[in-house]
């Protein structure tokens, strides 16, 4: 596993700990792997998930220190996303 997926899981399961997510979300960062977040918190899984949002490290990155609005990174093409959008919504409502 990459340094890069083992600082995005730490991340996600601090912006998660006060934070109710009900669902299934998964992001597939290009070139090192992908975290799946659901009721449990994040973890290093490339498992099913109602939404999978796809964007390379630096953008993911961005989004997660809140240097990069996950909506402007979608509308802008450097984040895009399959599944469920009304869940990828309530992800972006927990991480922002």
């Amino acid at each position: 596993m990459s340094d890069i997926i083992n600082a995005a899981v730490i991340a996600l399961n601090e912006k998660l700990a006060d934070a109710a997510f009900d669902g299934s979300a998964k992001f597939e960062i290009e070139g090192e792997g992908a975290v799946r977040i659901d009721e449990t918190g994040a973890s290093a899984s490339d498992a099913e998930a109602d939404v999978t949002l796809t964007a390379d490290a630096d953008t993911f990155q961005a989004i997660l220190e809140g240097e990069q609005n996950a909506t402007a990174a979608f509308m802008s093409g450097k984040l895009s996303v399959d599944g469920d959008m009304g869940m990828a919504m309530k992800l972006g409502a927990v991480l922002s």
